[in-house]
C-alpha cells in the first residue's frame, strides 16, 4: 500500500511525472470522490438542512477535486517533457476531450527528462 506522503505528491503536488496508468486510474479516482456527496445530494429532500449540507460538502469536493485534476494533468505533461501550463487547454470545452484522451493514450518520454528521473515520482532535488 502505498503511503500517504505519495497520495499527497499524486493528488497535490505538481512536481514530477506520472504514467498513462497513474494519470488514468488518479482522475476515476477523484470522480468517483467527487460523485459521492453528489449522489448524496440527490437522495434527500430538496431545499432541507441535509441537502445544504451536502451541497456544501460537493461544492468542497469539487474544489479539492479541481485542483487535482490539474496537478495530475501537470504531471502527465511533465512526462511528455512539456510544462505543465499546457494544463490550461484542459479549460477548453471540445479541446479537453482531445487532450483527455492524448494524456491518456499515448506515451510519455522514455528515460529521465527535466521533470525528474523517473515516472510516477517526484522530481530529483
Amino acid at each position: 500500500m502505498p503511503e500517504k506522503a505519495d497520495f499527497i505528491w499524486l493528488f497535490f503536488k505538481t512536481s514530477g511525472r506520472v504514467s498513462r496508468a497513474a494519470y488514468f486510474l488518479g482522475g476515476l479516482l477523484v470522480a468517483l470522490v467527487q460523485a459521492f456527496p453528489l449522489y448524496r445530494f440527490t437522495l434527500v429532500p430538496e431545499g432541507s438542512a441535509e441537502s445544504n449540507m451536502w451541497s456544501f460538502v460537493f461544492f468542497l469536493t469539487f474544489l479539492a477535486s479541481l485542483w487535482s485534476n490539474i496537478v495530475l494533468a501537470v504531471k502527465r505533461l511533465h512526462d511528455f517533457d512539456k510544462p505543465g501550463i499546457a494544463a490550461l487547454v484542459l479549460f477548453v470545452p471540445v479541446v479537453s476531450i482531445v487532450a483527455f484522451l492524448v494524456l491518456c493514450l499515448f506515451p510519455g518520454q522514455a528515460g529521465p527528462n527535466r521533470y525528474g528521473s523517473r515516472t510516477n515520482a517526484p522530481a530529483d532535488r
